[in-house]
């Protein structure tokens, strides 16, 4: 399963659920930005090879409804409801993600 995680900069959040989840189960994990200054910008490329979207605010997903539109059709968004208040590795946030991100898929490693 190939996994995409979604910030708005691609420096904290994301990249931590990247390093996090890439080593369970073989998932293929990602991640990407939706701003103009993310240190890798989420493009068609990033949609289409995902299997599986997670954002971590309601504004990402409003972004990439904006920008992909027809592209997310059929493709599972999940918002992980987690806000820009930590830093990349960080102990709280690396909890939560396993916390939430377990309700949509096997995180046991």
């Amino acid at each position: 399963m190939k996994i995409l995680f979604i910030c708005s900069r691609n420096k904290w959040r994301s990249p931590t659920a990247e390093k996090i989840f890439h080593k369970y189960n073989g998932y293929d994990v990602r991640s990407a930005g939706t701003e103009d200054s993310a240190r890798i910008k989420v493009t068609s490329g990033h949609i289409g090879w995902a299997d599986l979207i997670f954002v971590m605010e309601k504004k990402h997903l409003s972004r990439l409804k904006h920008k992909f539109g027809s592209t997310l059709i059929e493709k599972p968004i999940w918002n992980l409801d987690i806000p820009d208040d930590y830093s990349y590795m960080d102990e709280e946030l690396i909890e939560i993600l396993k916390a939430r991100v377990s309700e949509y898929i096997d995180v046991r490693e």
